[in-house]
């Protein structure tokens, strides 16, 4: 709920201009009424309406201002004419009326050209950047009149007043690591493979690894399924990627690499999984020196020894890695535990520190005799850790040694407890069980329709509305265990069903390998105690989400041990963020978020994406392209990569059926 004068935003009308403030209506939308918390706003506009928080906003300003952002991005684009130059009219004939220039006629030639646009423009950003002028036009009729008749400029045309706008798309609102999405399709629609994969590392390093095991949440907010259906964006991603490595180009980065700055300020950071790469790349884009600690041997964290080869290959991953690695600020040193003596160290040697270590402590099922020291109780990390490094990098021996013709049950719900099980079926285990207390919705949900089917049809078993109740074993080894089982019964309240056990339907598990992957922990014994640092109630380091800087300054946190286990997406946003602060933190020493960041809160609070809206304008039914997987007996005893990617071809037609959803959005402050 938001106090607004006025608002026209999403389809709602609230005039409380000539209202006792104790009479007004509220907005139902999170709106930007406050920009910052010291920084009130006089105003949001942007594609979908106006809000007004302040009654003396100028509002044929606020329209011109819009006007001049949206005419800033349409000359950089220039796809078509109506954006183009409608823009240009818009802007021209609204800084006529507010120097107090304008005409009557300036009003209806500016109805016309916005109608126009509104037609014929390619993109949703000229489509849309018209109506919120449009309802100032129509509801602020008086102001337009008084200014046009005396001939004099709007009433604050002269004042110094801030205008901060903010391109955005639903999908790249909705994407954790916001990555312009728009602009790597039209890359591969246009076959400018570089300029695309420029696009994602905007915002995201690791193309390679995304455009494969990214649960693409941008999809749920893409406007194509309110017509038919999303966008395949994650295919799209790699084409960039796979298309640098695969004609061995170099390195293309979003902007040229800033020669290594000579103030002898450095940030050390701990852990090189996906949130510590991505902050050192793009702090060794600024030029900043980064040297990053890694506990494993290897580079890469739990995307290296957690995520499958059949998922994610690892010289695919490789190449992200040495994005980082090749630049020239940036220095990693593995097989280097930070404890907390060391730490210390770190603390007094560097200017500003990274926590980005993962959560690589798996936590208990929470049984009766659960014992994580007997034969056959083997924790999903540890589990994932073999059969990875082997496979991977030859360390180690073969997990095929262990699970050869056993009986292996997994007890998880998410993606790590997915790749638990669909290694076992490579290694050879003869029956695998996933037991998982929610629904087939929910393990879909957790994960992605398509990880599911797979695993189902490589011969994963799954039994839902379960949990172990006991487990037994001989003193030596698992036996078997005790499956309790359960019905979801609704809340009458209307909040999340609840799991109700079912009496008499409790079941036995012939068990060799019971692998618990419910969730994992931090392991924040490298934390010295006398910091006493200030963490989360689930056991992570505490920040406020926003600029990522732990209770200690100059010690920042991003990634799993920030949030708990996360998405890759996830911890590259965080971690993307975090650096941004770091470089202002080193310049100035304090912390400052941009104003690009603030919106981008803002637009997230928000909500960019409407899903009751109905799409106009476009053909219904252009079917998505889905990329071809390997047949189950092709990939089930093996690890070659399943998803085969989209052709060339098939990923033209993919990105044809992009909408280029833009939105441009701006609040007066």
């Amino acid at each position: 709920m938001s106090a607004v004068v006025f608002s026209t935003w999403q389809g709602e009308f609230i005039d409380n201009r000539n209202k006792d403030a104790e009479s007004w209506d509220s907005s139902g939308f999170t709106l930007p009424s406050t920009y910052v918390a010291d920084r009130a706003s006089k105003a949001f506009i942007g594609w979908d309406g106006v809000a007004l928080f302040d009654a003396d906003v100028d509002v044929i300003r606020l329209a011109m201002e819009y006007a001049a952002q949206y005419q800033i991005y349409s000359e950089a684009c220039g796809r078509c004419a109506p954006g183009r130059w409608g823009g240009r009219i818009l802007y021209d004939m609204l800084d006529k009326i507010a120097r107090g220039e304008g005409s009557f006629a300036d009003i209806e030639h500016l109805k016309e050209v916005s109608e126009t646009m509104m037609l014929t423009s390619k993109c949703e950003i000229g489509r849309t950047v018209p109506k919120p002028i449009l309802d100032l036009i129509e509801h602020f009729k008086d102001e337009f009149d008084f200014v046009i008749e005396n001939q004099i400029p709007s009433k604050h045309y002269n004042q110094e007043v801030s205008y901060i706008a903010k391109v955005t798309a639903p999908c790249t609102d909705m994407c954790p690591a916001h990555v312009d999405i728009p602009a790597y399709i039209e890359g591969v629609r246009d076959m400018l493979f570089d300029d695309s994969l420029a696009a994602t590392r905007q915002t995201m390093p690791l193309a390679h690894t995304c455009g494969r095991v990214c649960p693409h949440p941008c999809e749920d907010a893409c406007r194509r399924a309110n017509l038919d259906e999303p966008i395949s964006i994650m295919e799209l991603k790699r084409l960039g990627a796979d298309y640098e490595t695969d004609h061995s180009l170099p390195w293309r980065h979003p902007q040229t690499p800033k020669p290594l700055r000579n103030d002898g300020k450095k940030v050390a950071i701990v852990g090189a999984g996906p949130a510590g790469l991505t902050a050192a790349y793009y702090l060794a884009l600024e030029g900043i020196k980064v040297d990053i600690f890694e506990e494993l041997p290897v580079l890469g964290g739990e995307v290296a020894v957690g995520v499958p080869e059949y998922r994610m290959p690892i010289a695919k991953y490789n190449k992200d890695i040495e994005l980082v690695t090749s630049m020239e600020a940036v220095s990693v040193y593995t097989n280097h535990r930070v404890d907390a003596t060391r730490l210390k160290e770190i603390d007094s040697e560097y200017d500003a520190t990274l926590l980005a270590f993962g959560t690589r402590l798996s936590k208990k099922i929470g049984a009766e005799n659960e014992k994580q020291d007997i034969k056959g109780y083997w924790g999903a990390i540890a589990m994932l850790d073999k059969v990875n490094l082997w496979h991977k990098y030859g360390i180690g021996s073969p997990v095929r040694e262990d699970l050869q013709d056993k009986v292996v049950v997994c007890v998880g719900g998410g993606f790590t407890s997915m790749d638990v099980v669909r290694c076992a079926i490579r290694e050879g285990a003869k029956k695998v069980i996933m037991l998982y207390r929610r629904d087939e919705a929910t393990i879909i949900k957790n994960t992605t329709y398509e990880e599911y089917h797979e695993a189902v049809e490589e011969g994963v078993e799954f039994i839902f509305h379960s949990a172990i109740e006991r487990i037994y074993d001989d003193g030596e080894k698992i036996t078997k265990l005790l499956v309790n089982r359960f019905e979801l019964v609704p809340d009458p309240n209307g909040g999340r069903a609840q799991l109700i056990k079912i009496e008499g339907g409790d079941f036995e598990i012939e068990c060799d390998y019971l692998i618990p992957a419910v969730s994992q922990a931090a392991d924040l014994q490298l934390l010295p105690s006398e910091w006493d640092l200030a963490l989360t109630s689930w056991g992570t380091l505490l920040t406020n989400g926003k600029d990522y800087m732990t209770s200690r300054k100059g010690l920042f946190a991003a990634g799993d041990c920030e949030y708990g286990p996360m998405t890759i997406v996830n911890a590259v946003g965080q971690a993307k963020r975090a650096a941004s602060v770091m470089k202002r933190y080193l310049e100035t020493g304090e912390i400052i978020l941009s104003d690009d960041e603030i919106m981008e809160d803002h637009l997230k609070a928000l909500k960019v994406y409407n899903k009751k809206e109905k799409i106009t304008g476009w053909m219904p039914g252009v079917k998505r392209q889905v990329s071809k997987k390997l047949s189950v007996d092709e990939r089930k005893d093996n690890n070659k990569e399943v998803n085969r990617g989209l052709t060339g071809e098939e990923a033209l037609r993919e990105s044809e059926r992009c909408m280029r959803c833009y939105y441009i959005s701006m609040v007066a402050v």
